[in-house]
């Protein structure tokens, strides 16, 4: 039994329809962003950080993260995978891999996202310049501004990114749905990290996954038009 084709005019409309809804989240993202400026350059945000940085400190000593020494440990672990080391590595390799397999237009998309929020975070920080906390220690070396987190920006750029060019080129739905579910649970693990020891405010880490966000939805933008693209040309 042979599979029936689908139409050129169905796949184009679903591409449009597809980048509708990516269009939205983006914008979602980046009202989200500024919305989260505001709050905290204006104050409104500074009571609920404390309040959430507290939560995960033991109340009688403020220099000792909730939970066993090896939790501790692994958040170092965790927090290292949006390190600028760890993702210029992944993004290196990621897009080495692309080239060889002949998946040039996935290589530059990653490539220009990741040094467009790398770029973005570095700029907003000095904008803001927000000081890091001094609630409680930090349990990590720290050496820029806080807002937003740099950390959770780049591994939102950088993993959200790589899941959608992966999923581009993958076939079975259940691989898709790991690969998305994977760069959420590390962007997320990352960002959580990042307030468990005490190196950001958590609405740092909610303005850097916005501004992640935001540029893993515009690469996912450019392909979709790259997509709509390649359609028209069968068509014509």
């Amino acid at each position: 039994m042979t599979t029936p084709v689908v139409p050129p005019v169905s796949v184009a409309r679903r591409i449009e329809t597809r980048a509708l809804l990516i269009w939205l989240a983006c914008a979602a993202a980046i009202w989200g962003f500024f919305n989260i400026a505001s709050e905290v350059m204006e104050g409104d945000a500074d009571i609920v950080d404390q309040q959430l940085l507290l939560m995960l400190r033991q109340p009688s000593d403020l220099s000792d993260p909730i939970g066993p020494r090896w939790v501790e440990e692994a958040m170092r672990d965790i927090t290292a995978l949006g390190g600028f080391t760890f993702l210029t590595i992944a993004t290196i390799v990621a897009v080495l891999l692309f080239s060889f397999h002949g998946k040039r237009r996935q290589a530059w998309i990653l490539t220009g996202t990741v040094l467009a929020a790398q770029v973005s975070s570095e700029v907003l920080k000095t904008f803001y310049d927000r000081p890091r906390p001094t609630l409680v220690p930090h349990g990590s070396f720290v050496y820029t501004q806080s807002f937003p987190s740099g950390h959770s920006a780049l591994s939102a750029a950088v993993f959200l990114t790589l899941a959608t060019l992966i999923a581009s080129v993958e076939k079975r739905p259940s691989s898709k749905i790991l690969i998305y579910v994977l760069a959420v649970l590390v962007t997320v693990g990352v960002g959580f990290s990042r307030v468990y020891l005490g190196v950001h405010w958590p609405s740092d880490v909610l303005a850097g996954w916005s501004l992640g966000a935001t540029w893993a939805f515009g690469a996912w933008i450019v392909l979709e038009w790259m997509r709509s693209r390649d359609v028209s040309r069968e068509r014509g």
